[in-house]
This record gives C-alpha cells, structure tokens and sequence, in this order.
C-alpha cells in the first residue's frame, strides 16, 4: 500500500514533489524552533544530571532570600562599637570597630576550608542563601535531610556541582571540582560534617571520618583556608576575620577579598588576620582601627 509520500509523488510530478518538500521542511522545523526556545544557555552536558530521577521542586525565590548572614548587636564604647563574634571552630572573639565603619550593619557569615579524603574544598555562606545557588531551578537529589546536591552554575569557571548544607537558618554551598569527588565521598562529606548553633546565632562546624576541617593559620598556596568570619557581601565594603597564630604582618588576602581594580589591605592583630576590601578610606580605616581579642 502507498503511503502518504508515495500519494504525493503521483501525477504532476514536479508541482507536487515540490509541495512535497514544503510540507517536510515544517514538519522539520517545528521541534527545531521548540529546541532554540527552550535551550540552556550553558550548553555542556552533564551526565549525572540525566542519570537521576525527577528532583524535588525548589519553592525558593528571589522574593523571599534573605540574606545568609549574621547581624549581631553592638555595645557603644564611646565612638566605638564592641560586637562578640563566634569563629566555625568555636573560638570566640571580642571585635572593637570605629562605629563609622558599620561592621554590624555588613552582617557576618562563617567560612571554613574542608578537606575530603586528602581533597581540599571550601565551605562558604552565600550571601543570598539558597536562591543563589538555586537560581530558582531545581536539586539534582536529596543526599540527607540537610544535604542536597545541585547542579553546577552556568559561568562558575572551575566548580563544579554544588553540595548545598542547611544547618538550621544558615545555608553553606561546597562548590566541587568539575572532576569532582564521588558519589560516596560526597555522602560521607553529608553524614560526617556537622553544625551546631550558638545561643548568639553562630554556626560552629565538626567534622570527622574523610572530613577534617582546616585549622587555624593552615594556608594553601600563601592562602589562609581555616575558620572565617566574612563581614559584608559580594560588593561594597567587605572585611574578613582568620585565626591565624603567630600570622606575619604581611599575611597574604584570602583571594576573594584581593580583587583587581579594587583597594584591599591586610594585617595581623595578635593572633588574627584582618583584611579589608572596598573603598579606599573603609579599607584604610578598617586596617589601621580594627581591633580584635580572642577569648
């Protein structure tokens, strides 16, 4: 029996295979149009990404993040302000600012170099929380009640897929490596890393097994990757907290705070790395003037 082409082959040869043409050129570009529509704009397969099930939806937003930070309330001590801070190793810390500088209003948030089975990486608040690890899209899977593990960020450069941590109201992102670790180093990185938070609101970390949390003053290439208190975000002013013991006066800028085109400044008070990035007269301020006690 003819089919449906063969029908239009018949008689009028020439008119009809050309309406023939026509009609499959349509049909063709309906799915082409379809797939340009709805195109990722990072276009790198990632094959985890079509080996799991459906993931659970994400009814996180940009309208209701807050931000992922810590605001604590200061003591006024004449024109200075006083704020007591708690390290992600637990060591507290009395910080004395001018109270020009605002440090209350940035907000703090904890940062904290990990290291899996031999592998380093590194735990750090987003400042936006879960929407900006999410972007309104949807985890990969659920690892354990506090763990999910999200797909890698278009534009990210050298991470990979993202472990996503909830320790009460705070989120930590562990950004991979696009080689990445494995699916049980992962798990292990989800069961043995754990928070706790203090009466204050500050998240303390342990971790045990494959994970070793970084100590105070271990560095990686001249950079410090222990306990962090970040105060303030992704642009304007920003100043960071390390415990560094017996730190020298020209103790290298975590990287992220070290920006081109843009001042920044460190020095060691005691045992404690400070430094600073944003304008010029925050930066100079902040080195010269801050003073911090650990207790």
């Amino acid at each position: 029996m003819a089919d449906q082409f063969d029908v239009i082959e018949v008689g009028e040869r020439g008119r009809r295979r050309w309406l023939g043409f026509v009609i499959l050129l349509a049909l063709l570009a309906i799915p082409v149009v379809g797939l340009l529509a709805s195109r990722d704009p990072d276009p790198r397969p990632d094959p985890q990404l079509e080996a799991v099930p459906a993931p659970v939806q994400s009814l996180r937003t940009l309208r209701d993040s807050a931000p992922n930070v810590l605001y604590a309330k200061p003591a006024a001590k004449g024109d200075d302000e006083i704020i007591q801070v708690v390290f992600p190793h637990g060591a507290r810390a009395e910080i004395r600012y001018p109270a020009r500088l605002a440090l209350d209003e940035l907000g703090s948030r904890p940062s904290q170099g990990v290291w899996i089975d031999g592998q380093y990486r590194r735990l750090s608040a987003p400042y936006g929380g879960e929407v900006e690890v999410s972007k309104g899209g949807e985890p990969i899977r659920e690892l354990t009640p506090n763990v999910q593990l999200w797909p890698r960020q278009p534009g990210s450069g050298s991470y990979g897929q993202v472990l996503l941590f909830s320790f009460g109201p705070w989120r930590l992102a562990l950004y991979d490596r696009p080689e990445g670790l494995t699916f049980e180093q992962r798990m292990a990185t989800a069961e043995h890393l754990r928070g706790r938070l203090t009466k204050n609101g500050y998240l303390v970390l342990t971790g045990d097994g494959p994970v070793r949390l970084a100590k105070p003053g271990e560095t990686m290439r001249g950079e410090p990757i222990g306990p962090q208190l970040w105060f303030g975000g992704v642009t304007g002013d920003i100043v960071t907290f390390a415990p560094a013991p017996g730190c020298a006066k020209a103790a290298k800028a975590p990287i992220l705070i070290d920006r081109r085109g843009r001042p920044a400044q460190s020095v060691c008070r005691g045992d404690v790395q400070i430094a600073a990035a944003g304008s010029p007269s925050f930066v100079e301020q902040a080195v010269k003037e801050i003073r911090i006690t650990l207790k």
